[in-house]
C-alpha cells in the first residue's frame, strides 16, 4: 500500500455542475500551501473563464526551510508543472525520500526505518520550500495582488476580502493560506496537547549529497529523526545544503540548553560549520472550521503539528483537493449541506495524523530526561480527553483505537491489510515494532 493522502482527485471536473458557481477565486498566501492552491485552481479550471487572484504581501518572506513530503506529492507536482519527474526534482534542489530513519526512539532504544511501501520503490521528495513556490508560480495563471489582507468574511454567497489601502473584493471561493494563528482560541481551534513539542531551531549546513553529471539524484535518502535529550533533530539532505532542525518544548527546556546540545550533535555528526536560520515557535492544532463553503483554510492556517512525519504538505494537498472536488463536482444548491460534511472529514483525517504523530512518543526514548518524561508520562496520556468525540466533533479517536486493536490481533485478516487511519496499516505496524509497542 502506497502512503497516500485520503483525498479525492479533482481532475477533469472543470466542466462539472459546480463550475458555474466559481467565477472568481482568491488564494491568499505565497508559501507552499498557497502556491499549491493557485496551481491547482489553474490546473482544474484551465478551460473555464474563472478569474483567479493570487494575493500575497511581498514584505513577508517565504521561509527556505528544507521539507519532507509524502509520495503523493511526486505525481501531483508532475501534473501541475507538466515537467518530467527528474526535472521537478532538480528544480526543487531535491533528493528522493524513501522513508524516515528513527534513531534512539522507543523502549527498545534502537534504530529503525519507517519505509514508504512498496519499500525502495515508493518515494517522496526532500525539497526546498522557497523554490517549490517559485516552480509552481511558473504555471499559475492568476492576477497577482501584492497587498496586506486585513480580514476575510462570508458575504453574499461567497466571501469578502478586506485590504489595507485597497477596496474590498468579493470572491466565490477563498483559499486562506496565511499561516499559523497568532494564538489559539478554544472556540476556533482544537488544541493538540498530546504532541509534546512547540518550537524548532533551524540550521543550514553544507550539502552531503550533490548532483552528478547534471542528472537528478536517484540514490535512496531518508529523513533522519534523531532522539536527543531535549527533543529530537531532523536531518533533511538537499543537493544545495543540508537542513537541520532541533524540535523541542520551550516550556521544558531553555533555548540555551537546546543550542548547546545542537552544537554537540552537529560536532558528533562531523559538521564543522553551519548557518543559523530561525527559531520558530509553533502550535499543534486543528481549526474547527477548515471549510465553510466559501472560505477554505489550508496549510498552516488550517492545522499544524510538528514535522516528525511530514504531515504539513500532504495535509494541504488533502484540503485543496477535497474542496475543489466538492465545489466542481456538486451542484451549487448542495453547497450548504456539503460544507459541514467536508469540514468534518478534514478535521477527522488531520486529527488522525496528529494521533499517529503523538503516538511516537508513547514509549519514550533512550534519554531519561525531563523532556522525554514529559512527552511519555504527561503529554501522550492527554490524547483521550483532547480527541474525545464530544470535544472535537468527529470519530478520529475511535478510528485510531481500531488501528491499535487491529495491530494487537494474533492474525490480521487479508481484507484488513489495506486499512487506513490517515496513514496505512503498514505504517502503524512499522512504528509499533520499531518503538517496541508490540
Amino acid at each position: 500500500m502506497n502512503w497516500q493522502p485520503e483525498s479525492v482527485d479533482a481532475s477533469n471536473r472543470m466542466n462539472g455542475p459546480g463550475s458555474t458557481s466559481l467565477r472568481k477565486i482568491a488564494v491568499i498566501g505565497r508559501g507552499t500551501a498557497g502556491s499549491l492552491a493557485a496551481a491547482s485552481v489553474t490546473n482544474q479550471l484551465k478551460d473555464s473563464d474563472c478569474e483567479l487572484h493570487h494575493i500575497h504581501d511581498s514584505s513577508i518572506p517565504i521561509s527556505g526551510v528544507g521539507e519532507g513530503s509524502w509520495p503523493s506529492l511526486v505525481g501531483e507536482l508532475q501534473k501541475l508543472t507538466d515537467l518530467p519527474h527528474e526535472t521537478v526534482q532538480q528544480r526543487l534542489n531535491g533528493t528522493r525520500k524513501y522513508g524516515v530513519a528513527f534513531e534512539g526512539w522507543g523502549r527498545l532504544q534502537r534504530n529503525f526505518t519507517h519505509y514508504f511501501t512498496p519499500q525502495q520503490v515508493s518515494y517522496a521528495y526532500h525539497l526546498s520550500a522557497d523554490v517549490m513556490a517559485d516552480l509552481l508560480q511558473e504555471g499559475t495563471r492568476a492576477r497577482h495582488v501584492d497587498a496586506r489582507v486585513l480580514g476575510i468574511a462570508r458575504a453574499d454567497g461567497g466571501a469578502e476580502v478586506s485590504f489595507d489601502g485597497m477596496a474590498a473584493e468579493h470572491y466565490d471561493l477563498v483559499f486562506d493560506a496565511r499561516g499559523f494563528p497568532r494564538e489559539l482560541d478554544a472556540d476556533q481551534h482544537i488544541d493538540i496537547p498530546f504532541i509534546p513539542t512547540n518550537t524548532a531551531v533551524i540550521r543550514r549546513t553544507p550539502a552531503v549529497i550533490g548532483e552528478e553529471s547534471g542528472e537528478a539524484i536517484r540514490q535512496p535518502t531518508y529523513t533522519r529523526a534523531v532522539a536527543r535529550p531535549h527533543g529530537w533533530v531532523f536531518v533533511i539532505p538537499l543537493t544545495v545544503h543540508t537542513s537541520y532542525g532541533y524540535i523541542f518544548n520551550r516550556n521544558v527546556s531553555s533555548l540555551a540548553e537546546v543550542n548547546a546540545d545542537f552544537d554537540d550533535f552537529l560536532e558528533a555528526d562531523g559538521v564543522t560549520e553551519f548557518e543559523p536560520r530561525a527559531v520558530i515557535p509553533f502550535p499543534n492544532f486543528v481549526h474547527r472550521r477548515i471549510y465553510d463553503g466559501a472560505i477554505a483554510r489550508i496549510g498552516n492556517a488550517a492545522a499544524f503539528m510538528e514535522p516528525l512525519e511530514a504531515t504539513a504538505i500532504v495535509s494541504a494537498q488533502l484540503q485543496i483537493g477535497m474542496v475543489l472536488h466538492i465545489r466542481l463536482s456538486r451542484a451549487p444548491e448542495n453547497l450548504e449541506r456539503d460544507a459541514p460534511v467536508v469540514n468534518r472529514f478534514l478535521i477527522s483525517t488531520i486529527l488522525r495524523y496528529g494521533l499517529f504523530v503523538g503516538w511516537h512518543y508513547s514509549c519514550g526514548s533512550l534519554y531519561d530526561t525531563p523532556f522525554w518524561r514529559h512527552a511519555r508520562d504527561h503529554a501522550w496520556p492527554q490524547h483521550r480527553l483532547a480527541a474525545a468525540p464530544e470535544s472535537v466533533g468527529c470519530s478520529a479517536l475511535s478510528k485510531f483505537d481500531d488501528m491499535i486493536d487491529l495491530l494487537n490481533q494474533p492474525v490480521i485478516a487479508r481484507e484488513d491489510w489495506h486499512r487506513m487511519c490517515a496513514v496505512p496499516l503498514t505504517s502503524y505496524a512499522q512504528i509499533s515494532q520499531g518503538l517496541g509497542i508490540v
